[in-house]
């Protein structure tokens, strides 16, 4: 009820990007977006109905799918039943399975248009970055996951191109990223990433 409740909230608001927290090969995660455009100007200004209509990109092969509210929180909650429409997805929902220890979280997030662009993934081993890949979506493409025919560069540490950044997340960010997850005592993982779009 949490889910659908806050879900409706945020896509009445600007398009989404709705993540399963499952994997990392872009399946479960959905670019959404309100088919008739009709977004609130402030954020809880209003929620959508279980009506609308919703035009969906799932990230792991650019497909498109369209679904109304209500199918889609049925398939993110129960998976593939009589409420939840046809879905071409090879996934089968179900995002929140198993609760939080068994990983059925789901993450709502702001859609960043520039992810055309593409996005600088930082590579970690603890709080050391050992490489960074720039990974751009393929032309008309909004995923930059492997096997979408999007492009990856990939550049050492040091790469002068993103000194800016390189600097100021490991300066000033890297220390507080722990603490922002509530977990202040414990270290950053052996081995891990960060994304920037």
């Amino acid at each position: 009820q949490d889910f659908a409740a806050g879900f409706k909230k945020t896509m009445a608001f600007q398009p989404r990007v709705l993540k399963q927290n499952r994997g990392s090969s872009g399946e479960g995660i959905w670019i959404i977006k309100l088919k008739a455009g009709n977004y609130c100007k402030s954020y809880g200004e209003r929620s959508c109905t279980d009506d609308e209509v919703l035009d969906m990109m799932e990230a792991n092969d650019n497909h498109s799918e369209t679904h109304t509210v209500a199918e889609v929180i049925e398939f993110c909650v129960n998976g593939r039943t009589s409420k939840s429409g046809t879905w071409t997805s090879k996934g089968v929902g179900k995002y929140l399975e198993g609760g939080k220890a068994a990983g059925g979280q789901l993450v709502d997030q702001r859609f960043c248009p520039r992810i055309v662009e593409g996005e600088l993934r930082y590579n970690c081993v603890g709080d050391a970055l050992v490489g960074i890949i720039h990974k751009k979506p393929a032309a008309g493409g909004i995923s930059a996951v492997g096997g979408t025919g999007s492009i990856y560069t990939f550049y050492g540490p040091d790469e002068v191109k993103f000194k800016n950044l390189t600097t100021n997340f490991l300066e000033r960010d890297l220390s507080k990223v722990m603490p922002a997850l509530g977990l202040a005592s414990e270290p950053v993982p052996l081995w891990w990433t960060t994304d920037f779009i």
